[in-house]
Order: structure tokens, then C-alpha cells, then sequence
């Protein structure tokens, strides 16, 4: 929670499993029925909107960014910038563990780029590659 600026009901990422800076991270998002999206996407149908799957992999690829850079804590922001080629392969359903898998594929000073994946154990639910910048939070 250090790494990121979100907290209920928009946090994202519940655990992070392996971070390699500068290269990649392994997290999870324990989805539940318990999701406050899950009450109108779709009633007698839940499943986890795609926008949120691809926040969840810009939340894990955020705290990639933080910890590579030594700005966890900081109050640093990692904002969007780009979102290209989101594909959603399979539907993403309460009681699930989703592992999202990011990658850097690019990073100069603040600007980074990342490919990330969500899998439901070994099948592709989603995915995306982004581009974000880190920044100074905005001043009161």
C-alpha cells in the first residue's frame, strides 16, 4: 500500500508475489463477489468490468514504476497516458484469483511502458500494453 495512492473500493492489487525491478512483477487481485461493480455488471451474470481489469494491471505496473525508481512513499503518482491493443480474452467472475503479469518494455526518466497480462491461472483473461508518467501529486 506504500507503492500506491489507491485505496477502497479503487485498490486494486492485493499482494504482490515476485517484483524484479526495472523488469517486471507478478501480483494478484483477489476478485469477490463482495465488489461493489458486481451489483449492476451484470445483475444474475457478475463479471469484472474490462476498464478495471486494465487498472488493476496499470495499479500493478504502478508499483513496478515506484519501486524501480526508490519513489515508494514518496507520494508520487503514476499517471495513464496510453492504453493500446486491450484484448479480453475470457470473462473474469467472482471467487477467482487474477494474476496480473506486467512487464517493462521501456522505461526514460518518467515515462514508462509496460505489456501486462491478466491470466486466470494459465488462461489469458486480458490484455494491454500502456504507457505512463510518474508525477508530483497535484498541490491544494
Amino acid at each position: 500500500m506504500a507503492a500506491l495512492p489507491h485505496r477502497y473500493p479503487m485498490l486494486l492489487v492485493d499482494r504482490v508475489e515476485e517484483i524484479i525491478p526495472h523488469k517486471s512483477i507478478r501480483a494478484i487481485k483477489a476478485v469477490s463477489m463482495n465488489e461493489e461493480f458486481f451489483q449492476g455488471h451484470f445483475p444474475g451474470r457478475p463479471i469484472m468490468p474490462g476498464v478495471l481489469i486494465v487498472e488493476a494491471l496499470a495499479q500493478a505496473a504502478g508499483v513496478l514504476a515506484v519501486e524501480s525508481l526508490g519513489l515508494a512513499g514518496s507520494g508520487k503518482l503514476v499517471y495513464f497516458m496510453a492504453i493500446e491493443g486491450a484484448k479480453f480474452r475470457a470473462p473474469v467472475e467472482p471467487g477467482v484469483l487474477l494474476t496480473l503479469a506486467v512487464e517493462v518494455t521501456q522505461m526514460r526518466g518518467k515515462i514508462c511502458k509496460f505489456a501486462g497480462k491478466a491470466l486466470l491461472g494459465d488462461k489469458l483473461a486480458a490484455e494491454a500494453e500502456f504507457t505512463a508518467m510518474i508525477a508530483d501529486a497535484p498541490s491544494d
